[in-house]
């Protein structure tokens, strides 16, 4: 697929997919979000790359869902055309995603960055469910996501008001994992992942699953999935590799397998 709505780039395990509609404040469209699935999916099956990181630019992550496409539509044409599949292929994403953001994370563009798996927030951005202004409410997950993150109270609060979320709040509900400048957040956002990067691959997107799960399941399906998760990781080499360098004392060569 030739992206016009996105921007590819990876380096050193690292792939980072800009998002780049500038002149909108990178609103999304359904052709965004199929072009992002899309290279969700082609990057999964890149053995190169460990790390998926979106990002938008300083002044917008997105700003949210792009209205032109929902003007005057009725609810049986919004049933038919916005299943939002291309949002549950990013979801189902099974390598670790991180959202870079900077300014506006609003509407669709917090949902976005609620799907991925952690946040580094510029200390410019502003993040906001503010669909009840036009009538509307969240639709691409936020009443689930923010509750769950946050708790019910506050998702009401935040949700029934379409009030912004400053940075340094989104830091204390725990929206966000990390603040940085503005200037450099990108870099520091590529800084911050490279922590994982060292890590065995299988592991690293097995453990994620497993976490998501806790989500789907009660807990003790979730317990069971975990340990079934953990047993099946001793078939691993890497697995043979991490416990055998420990016991010599040296640092483990992962190779993913």
């Amino acid at each position: 697929m030739n992206y016009q709505n996105i921007l590819l780039s990876s380096e050193n395990g690292i792939a980072i997919i800009k998002l780049n509609r500038p002149k909108s404040l990178n609103a999304l469209n359904r052709e965004l979000m199929r072009e992002l699935a899309d290279c969700i999916e082609k990057l999964e099956n890149d053995k190169s790359v460990k790390i998926i990181i979106i990002t938008g630019n300083e002044k917008a992550f997105a700003a949210g869902a792009d209205l032109n496409e929902f003007y005057n539509k009725t609810p049986n044409e919004m049933f038919e055309n916005y299943r939002f599949l291309e949002w549950e292929r990013v979801y189902k994403c099974f390598k670790p995603l991180i959202a870079s953001v900077s300014g506006y994370a609003l509407g669709g563009g917090f949902e976005l960055a609620m799907i991925c798996d952690m946040i580094v927030a510029s200390d410019s951005a502003i993040f906001g469910q503010p669909e009840i202004n036009v009538g509307l409410m969240p639709g691409a997950g936020g009443t689930q996501r923010l509750t769950k993150i946050i708790q019910k109270h506050r998702a009401m609060e935040y949700i029934l008001s379409g009030k912004y979320i400053d940075v340094w709040t989104a830091y204390r509900l725990g929206i966000v994992n990390k603040i940085v400048p503005t200037e450099i957040y990108l870099e520091m956002t590529i800084k911050f992942v490279k922590e994982f990067l060292n890590k065995p691959p299988i592991s690293l997107n097995i453990a994620k699953d497993s976490i998501k799960m806790s989500y789907e399941m009660n807990l003790q399906e979730g317990l069971e999935y975990e340990r079934r998760m953990f047993y099946y990781l001793f078939s691993t080499k890497d697995s043979i590799e991490g416990v055998s360098a420990f016991l010599e004392k040296r640092k483990p060569n992962f190779k993913g397998e």
